[in-house]
């Protein structure tokens, strides 16, 4: 168990570090491009960030592991909602965009939502199961999504909002750009593969359920990209890249990634995930609300530390069911 541990914290820091790569190349051909940095933070860091859960729920879906494919991803998205957005609002209380307070946020609503009718087959008369058509579906929205953000980033006139391209970045090679996507792509894809199987072995030996693996442990670590990013955004003030990379990455792991999961193969559904649904949906909603209270469209600290203190609640909660 050791060395299946070891393996897990090796896979997370290929995860990480191919992300972080990825990203980097990909948000300096994007600056180079002159987009927005809004734009950036709902587009390619949110694509980049959310790699590993890409990663992990490709690998998960081709081995039939159905409980980590739903764990990841909806752990994942209570990880970003409570935990990112409670620790980045405490260390900078985070002003929103109207766009973002008016259409990202109930986007991230509404895929939430589709997916408990998807998966609990409430829209057909089928077995509780995400199907290949479901997934079309859920791909389709994705692209209506991309649709959405590409008239955003024209009606801004590609126009940088406050960061400055910096000289490094106007010099950066386009070799030395595709070399960090691709070393990062190959590091995502060896500690995915690590983390999947290692964290199987572990929830095989303790008697653990792969569903709470999958909502915690996998979760938490497929979701460090977005901590860091959104973290170090804060502290430099940025307040677009780091809401806009968590609302994002929510969007991006319902829409893309369990799309891309189940045209992989048909996933059956655990409808005990409906509570951790359920969940989501309820914080999706508290963070809309909040933008109207207190100072307007701004999480204030207090908000965000009772986002996270419901984080910390349904952890306990879900570790206590489980011993």
């Amino acid at each position: 168990m050791t060395i299946s541990i070891l393996l897990i914290i090796l896979g997370f820091v290929l995860l990480i570090k191919g992300a972080d790569w990825m990203v980097n190349g990909a948000t300096s051909l994007a600056k180079k491009k002159r987009v927005s940095d809004l734009a950036i933070g709902l587009t390619i860091v949110a694509f980049g960030t959310s790699a590993p859960e890409l990663v992990v729920n490709s690998i998960g879906s081709f081995q039939n592991q159905s409980d980590i494919v739903f764990g990841n991803v909806i752990g994942s998205n209570n990880f970003n909602l409570f935990f990112i957005l409670g620790i980045v609002g405490l260390i900078l209380p985070i002003t929103v965009q109207s766009s973002t307070v008016w259409k990202e946020i109930p986007i991230s609503f509404i895929a939430a939502l589709l997916i408990l009718g998807l998966s609990n087959s409430y829209l057909w008369q089928n077995d509780p199961i995400l199907s290949r058509l479901d997934g079309v579906i859920l791909l389709l929205m994705f692209g209506f999504f991309l649709f959405y953000v590409y008239k955003q980033m024209k009606n801004e006139g590609i126009a940088l909002e406050s960061a400055q391209i910096s000289i490094a970045i106007e010099n950066q090679s386009n070799r030395k750009i595709w070399g960090l996507i691709i070393i990062g792509l190959a590091g995502l894809v060896i500690g995915g593969k690590l983390v999947v199987d290692n964290a199987i072995e572990i929830a095989t030996e303790l008697g653990i359920s792969k569903k709470i693996i999958g909502l915690t442990i996998i979760a938490a670590g497929t979701s460090l990209p977005e901590l860091v990013t959104s973290v170090v955004a804060a502290l430099k003030k940025n307040s677009d890249i780091a809401i806009g990379n968590v609302i994002g990455s929510n969007i991006f792991n319902i829409f893309f990634i369990l799309s891309i999961s189940s045209l992989i193969n048909p996933i059956e559904y655990n409808r005990n995930f409906n509570m951790d649904i359920y969940l989501l949906l309820g914080g999706t909603f508290l963070l809309f609300i909040a933008m109207f209270t207190g100072k307007k469209r701004k999480l204030d600290r207090w908000e965000a530390g009772l986002l996270l203190l419901i984080f910390i609640v349904y952890t306990l909660f879900l570790i206590g069911n489980e011993t």
